[in-house]
């Protein structure tokens, strides 16, 4: 049996990867994944139904409704039905669509949210590891070992809290490591010159008294 220490690490990680990669990229992916296994004919029904209203139109374009009024109304009709299955098909793709995204977003808070909170509740008396005696305060000890996990030992929420912790440090370790700095190439900030017509306002007559001589 796998160990609970280790499970509950899982999990948490598990989560925090969702996370960092993001929900909405996952469930784009899944979905792009499922529609070429499950949906791939209506797709394909979809790309020659665009292709074909495409066509039509230029040919409707092409065709002079006074002069040709017969075959314009045959394309007409033909460029109707065309946009009509068209939209029927669009309405399934996105009928299916929103049913995989609610199925996926479910699966997704059970492996991860759901997870943590059912491991956390099933194993809340059984401690995961016993901390030395005397190690911590008593307070501390307590709060490690809440709700309901014996005094002097890590409880299963007290541990998923943890793991949580350091792996949101890592985080920020990576992030800040991968920071590009920002280096200025530029010249040392230097006092500027002054103006030609402020050194000549600023230069003042020196006049030298002598002492006449008796």
């Amino acid at each position: 049996m796998i160990n609970l220490a280790l499970l509950i690490f899982l999990v948490v990680l598990f989560t925090q990867i969702v996370s960092w990669v993001g929900k909405s990229v996952l469930q784009e992916v899944s979905f792009s994944i499922y529609s070429r296994i499950f949906l791939a004919r209506t797709a394909s029904k979809q790309r020659q139904l665009r292709k074909q209203v495409l066509e039509e139109k230029a040919e409707l374009g092409r065709t002079s409704s006074q002069d040709e009024f017969a075959k314009w109304a045959k394309l007409r009709r033909k460029l109707d039905k065309a946009l009509a299955d068209l939209e029927r098909i669009n309405t399934s793709l996105t009928t299916s669509k929103s049913s995989f995204t609610l199925k996926f977003n479910s699966v997704l808070w059970v492996l991860t949210t759901g997870a943590q909170l059912f491991l956390v509740w099933w194993y809340r008396k059984q401690p995961i590891f016993w901390l030395p005696k005397g190690w911590v305060p008593r307070p501390v000890a307590w709060i490690l070992s809440f709700p309901s996990a014996p005094i002097g030992s890590v409880s299963s929420g007290a541990w998923g809290a943890v793991c949580k912790r350091v792996l949101l440090s890592i985080e920020e370790i990576v992030k800040s490591i991968l920071e590009p700095v920002v280096v200025s190439n530029g010249p040392f900030p230097t006092a500027p010159f002054p103006t030609q017509s402020e050194s000549d306002a600023k230069i003042e007559p020196i006049t030298l008294e002598h002492e006449k001589l008796d």
